[in-house]
This record gives structure tokens, C-alpha cells and sequence, in this order.
């Protein structure tokens, strides 16, 4: 391709970019049908305007490298464990429900097993691309379906390595020589079989170990140089060597994108490299998904209208049939399960490449390849419609709430920005107002802000995550940032923007247990209560009364077992994070603190019999047989620590 062709090809995608996706959403249509339909209507089977798709597709897939980069970064390890089941329980379902089911219809249509078999496990592939910037678009990326969908999608991704290796024995006459070579990699093509498994358990090592221990003085170092750019092209750089190193191994490129994201999601440059590299994956998105619209076969389209009609809808049902009985199969509720039938049901962009592979192999003959290509491509193509019809008829039926009116920020500097309004937040402001400072509240339920607002709080609607809206609401000028909502994982992202961004903000956070408490502190934040705290101390210090124990010996009470437990607290934070180390200090310091606390109770019960000039109270406090009530261990979230 030279570079006249090159810049013309650019010159044609970006037009159609530029002009497809701002018409689609004024229609009420998805962005992504609009870039496959100018992608079809500029591709060799209609104006011809750019030539093969097959010249820019590759460098149009790395947007989905960059897609399953940025992904990485949202999911912590402890993220990734937590979603085992969505990923290795209703992927691997979904895998296997949906290529039986096609793979049977394939049979009953008349294809051999191995064959019908072969296309079912293709088939079974959904699009990465497509299902998250469609539930994006939609709002639904951090949700229930979010998750099972996501979940799903890295299943597929992982599954994409084996297949490759296990397609060629489905070849009707065996698989021939070289078939399963051709994948394994250039640095791996002509090595012995048992070397290529060490050589992809290397691979995947070094990636983790380099993002683990080589990045992070590498970015400190780029980072002092004070270079945005440079630090721009570092992270590109990250990107294209991981996906590199995966394909030199015979991995998904996509694949190894998404661990160096997960290796990187606890660095403290995370939100700079997302930042960096967001504008470059919704541009290489956007050519992607005009590249697929520029391979659709539209004379096969003509010559076979019906036969594609049926095999694309016979596809979409039966893709959604499966996963909806897969999720209900894990307990999602019918409409979680419906929408994550309807968001995963369209062939995959792996697809493309597994089709040819199998053609190669001898699986598939070049005309069903053609045809299943067709319908891959088509199936993509209508996600958005499928879906929009699916909104309206389902998901419109408990229409989401509209948002609230915005109001103006009040003009000069805050105190204090308070980011949740809720029943936690309510009460710290109220006592900041009372005192004179001045406030801004945030909050991100529609519901909450309706009803608060009906008795006169000023609260002002939005994702207090968003550094934008920190802005807006003065946060560089106000002196602390109290962040009150009920999210524990968004909360430490709140506090790791806000310090972050206004290193001089002062911020206090509400923390869900201790192990929380721990979190937010690493995340910078300069105070945290947790929420509980404070109000089961007082619960208990009332049931110490109701026992009979006196007001001033109940109250003083409380004073020493609050002072013994922050002490342990402080002494227990080095700790944490080390889960083997933090349980041993921690079995080991209960002892000591309640011997200490044990103690200071004895003395209390002594005080108050010398003051009150009785015995009446010596027995308070103590059991049946005369020795101290010792106090229970400390309970944490539901945890005992």
C-alpha cells in the first residue's frame, strides 16, 4: 500500500466517521450502526471508495486492544476473583449451550458433525466491541449486566488460545500437516510442542512482572521529565509491546492487552494512562467498526437474501436462547439475564479470524466460510437495532427516571464539598452548616436528590468521580472534601482523583469496615470514620445502662475501649494488605488489647464504688463466678478481626 493510497484510505474513513456518527445519534440510533453502515456504503461492495478492508482491519483491531487495556485497569485482582463465577461458571456455559444448540441445527441442516460442531464453537463468539460501547451507550456497563456480560466476553477471549489448537482435529479428514503450527507464533514456529506451552507461560509472566516492577519507576522517571506527550507515547508504547509480545507467542493480542491492564490497575498512574490513552480508543473503535461495516458482502446479500435473513435471526435467537437460560441457570433475575441475552447475542470480531484459520485447516470450505462470514458481519451489524428494539419494547417499560433539574453552584469559594447526601452525609453537613461554613453537595441518585430536594437542600446532581464536576463545584479552591457515599469502590476513586488532582484538599472519607478504612487511607485520604463505628459504640455504651451500669462509668467506658481500639488500629495499618501477616498481628494484638481494655474496666468499677460509697456496685461488670466481664472481640463489617 503506498502512502498516497494510505492517506486517501484515511482521508474516506474519517469522513464517514465524522459524518455517520453524529446522523445516527440525531436519528436515536446507535453510534456503532452508524459507523457500520457508512463502512458498507463506502466499502468495495457499494461505492468502493477504499479498496480491501482487509488493508486497514488490522490496524483498525488495535482499537479493541486499547478497549481490553482500559477494561484492565478498572478490574483489580481482587475485582477479577470476586467475578470467577461470571467469567469461568456463565462464559463457559455460554460457550458450551450455545455451540451444541447451533452445532445441532447445523447437523439438522446437513452438515457433518465435525463441521457443524466447528461453526457452533465460532459462532459462539460474541463481539467485544460492540456489546461494551453498546452498554455503554446505554448506561449499563457498571451494572449486573455489565458484569455478566463482561464476565462472558473474557471467557471468549481466553477460549480463542485452545481453539485454535483443537479446530484442526475437526477437519474431516484429520488435521493436516502444519495447521496447528501456523498459530503457534512466529518465535514459536518449527520448536518441539512442549516448548510452546513454557513459552506462553513466559510470556504472560513477563508481562506481570514488568507491570509490576519495571513500569512504575519507568513512568516516575518519564513523569519527572514533565513531557505530557512523551508520556503519551509511553503508554502507546506499554500497549503495542504487550500485544506484540502475545502475538509473537501465538495469544491474543486483546488478551495480553487486558492482563497488563489488571497488572497496572493498582498503580498510582492509572488514571493518567487512561486519560492518555481514552481518545485513541474511541477513534480506533470507530474505524474498527467501519471496517467491519466495509466487509460486509452485500452481492452475497443480494444473490441469497433469504438464506442470510434466516441464518442471521436463526443466529441472534439462538445465541440469545442460550445465554438467557445459562444466566438464569446462575440466578440473574429475567431482566438482567434478557438483557445480557440481547446485548451478547451477534457473532464476534474473533470470528473473522478463526473463520479463515479453519479454511486454512481444511475444517470449512471456502463457500461456507464465505457464507458464516456474512452472517457474522450482518448478526454485528444489527446489534444496535436488535437492541433499540429490545429497549422499547422491555427495557422502556420502567423507564429510568429523568434527571434532575441542574442547578447553578453558588458563587465563591466552599468550605467543603460534600460528595453524597445520604443518611451519612446528611449529618455532617448539618453540623458544618450550623457552625457557618459553606457547602456544596453532590450526590448520584436521582431518587434521593427528588426527595431531598422537597426540603430545600440545594444538592446538586452528579458522578462525584468525575474530575469536571469536582471542578465545577470548587473542590481546587474548598478546603476539605467529605466523601460520604455508600460505594466502597467508588469511593477510594474519589479520593485518589481528588488528591490526585487538588493535592491541597483536605479529605475526609466514609469507610464501609476497617479493611476499607485501610483502603482509603492508601488511597490518600487524610481521615476516614467508619460508619458504624461511632453509632454501635454509643448502642453499646445504652446497653451497658440498661444493665444498670451508671451513666458516668458507661460513658467512660467508652472512652477507653474507643482509645485501645484506634491505638490498635494505627499499630495494625503496616500490616494490611499482607492478608497472612495482618492475621497474625491482628490475633496477636487482641489479646493484649483486651487484657488492657479488661483492665481499665476493673479500674472503672473501682472508681465509681469508692465515689458512690457502696458495695452495691462492685458486681457490676462481672460474671456468675465473680471474675470481669471481658468486652467481645471487635467486629468489622461482619468480620471479627
Amino acid at each position: 500500500m503506498t502512502a498516497e493510497s494510505l492517506l486517501l484510505q484515511a482521508l474516506v474513513y474519517l469522513t464517514a466517521g465524522v459524518i455517520s456518527a453524529p446522523i445516527a445519534k440525531r436519528l436515536g440510533l446507535s453510534s456503532v450502526l452508524g459507523y457500520l453502515v457508512a463502512g458498507a456504503v463506502v466499502g468495495p461492495f457499494a461505492l468502493n471508495l477504499v479498496g480491501a478492508p482487509e488493508d486497514v482491519m488490522r490496524f483498525a483491531e488495535f482499537g479493541v486492544v486499547i478497549l481490553l487495556f482500559l477494561i484492565g485497569l478498572e478490574v483489580r485482582p481482587a475485582l477479577l476473583w470476586r467475578m470467577r463465577t461470571a467469567i469461568f461458571g456463565a462464559g463457559a456455559g455460554q460457550m458450551a449451550a450455545t455451540a451444541a444448540l447451533l452445532g445441532a441445527a447445523g447437523v439438522a441442516l446437513g452438515l457433518d458433525w465435525r463441521t457443524a460442531l466447528a461453526a457452533g464453537l465460532i459462532l459462539a463468539m460474541s463481539s467485544t466491541a460492540i456489546v461494551l460501547a453498546s452498554l455503554e451507550e446505554k448506561g449499563l456497563r457498571q451494572g449486573a449486566v455489565g458484569e455478566a456480560s463482561f464476565g462472558v466476553l473474557l471467557f471468549q477471549d481466553l477460549a480463542v488460545i485452545p481453539m485454535f489448537a483443537l479446530l484442526p482435529f475437526l477437519a474431516l479428514g484429520g488435521p493436516p500437516p502444519g495447521a496447528v503450527e501456523d498459530h503457534a507464533g512466529v518465535l514459536l514456529q518449527g520448536l518441539p510442542s512442549w516448548v510452546r506451552p513454557l513459552a506462553v507461560i513466559g510470556a504472560v509472566a513477563a508481562v506481570v512482572i514488568a507491570g509490576r516492577y519495571l513500569t512504575r519507576p519507568l513512568f516516575r522517571f518519564i513523569a519527572a521529565a514533565r513531557l505530557r506527550e512523551i508520556f503519551t507515547a509511553s503508554a502507546l508504547l506499554l500497549v503495542v509491546a504487550v500485544a506484540v509480545l502475545m502475538e509473537l507467542v501465538g495469544l491474543s493480542p486483546a488478551l495480553g492487552a487486558f492482563l497488563a491492564g489488571v497488572v497496572l490497575a493498582e498503580s498510582e498512574f492509572r488514571r493518567e494512562l487512561e486519560t492518555d490513552i481514552e481518545p485513541f480508543r474511541g477513534l480506533l473503535l470507530g474505524l474498527f467498526f467501519i471496517t467491519v461495516g466495509a466487509g460486509l458482502d452485500l452481492g452475497l446479500a443480494a444473490e441469497r437474501p433469504a438464506t442470510l435473513a434466516a441464518l442471521v435471526a436463526g443466529l441472534i435467537l439462538a445465541k440469545a436462547a442460550a445465554m438467557y437460560a445459562v444466566a438464569r441457570l446462575f440466578r440473574r433475575d429475567r431482566r438482567t439475564s434478557a438483557t445480557t441475552a440481547v446485548a451478547l447475542a451477534q457473532g464476534g470480531e474473533f470470528a473473522f479470524v478463526l473463520l479463515g484459520f479453519t479454511q486454512g485447516a481444511r475444517v470449512l470450505d471456502a463457500e461456507t466460510v464465505r457464507l458464516l462470514t456474512a452472517v457474522v458481519a450482518l448478526s454485528m451489524a444489527a446489534t444496535p437495532l436488535v437492541f433499540a428494539l429490545f429497549e422499547r419494547l422491555v427495557l422502556s417499560r420502567a423507564a429510568p427516571r429523568p434527571e434532575p433539574e441542574r442547578l447553578p453552584f453558588d458563587e465563591g469559594p466552599p468550605d467543603a464539598v460534600i460528595a453524597g447526601f445520604g443518611r451519612f452525609g446528611q449529618i455532617a453537613t448539618r453540623l458544618l452548616m450550623a457552625n457557618g461554613f459553606k457547602v456544596v453537595l453532590l450526590d448520584s441518585s436521582i431518587e434521593q436528590i427528588e426527595l431531598i430536594r422537597r426540603f430545600g437542600w440545594p444538592v446538586h446532581y452528579g458522578d462525584a468521580s468525575r474530575l469536571d464536576l469536582l471542578r465545577t463545584a470548587g473542590a481546587d479552591k474548598a478546603r476539605i472534601l467529605v466523601v460520604a457515599i455508600d460505594d466502597r469502590d467508588k469511593a477510594r476513586e474519589i479520593v485518589e482523583l481528588a488528591k490526585q488532582s487538588f493535592p491541597h484538599l483536605r479529605v475526609i472519607a466514609r469507610a464501609w469496615d476497617r479493611r476499607h478504612a485501610y483502603e482509603l487511607l492508601a488511597a490518600g485520604a487524610d481521615v476516614v470514620e467508619r460508619e458504624m463505628y461511632e453509632s454501635a459504640l454509643n448502642f453499646g455504651r445504652r446497653a451497658l445502662v440498661a444493665l444498670g451500669v451508671s451513666e458516668r462509668r458507661a460513658l467512660k467506658a467508652a472512652v477507653v475501649f474507643r482509645e485501645h481500639d484506634q491505638r490498635l488500629f494505627k499499630e495494625l495499618q503496616p500490616t494490611y494488605g499482607e492478608e497472612e501477616r495482618y492475621v497474625m498481628a491482628t490475633r496477636a494484638s487482641r489479646e493484649t488489647w483486651e487484657r488492657l481494655v479488661r483492665a481499665e474496666m476493673e479500674m472503672l468499677a473501682r472508681e465509681d464504688e469508692a465515689e458512690d460509697g457502696g458495695p452495691e456496685r462492685a458486681e457490676e461488670g462481672r460474671a456468675g463466678d465473680g471474675r470481669p466481664v471481658a468486652p467481645p472481640p471487635l467486629e468489622t463489617g461482619g468480620e471479627r478481626v
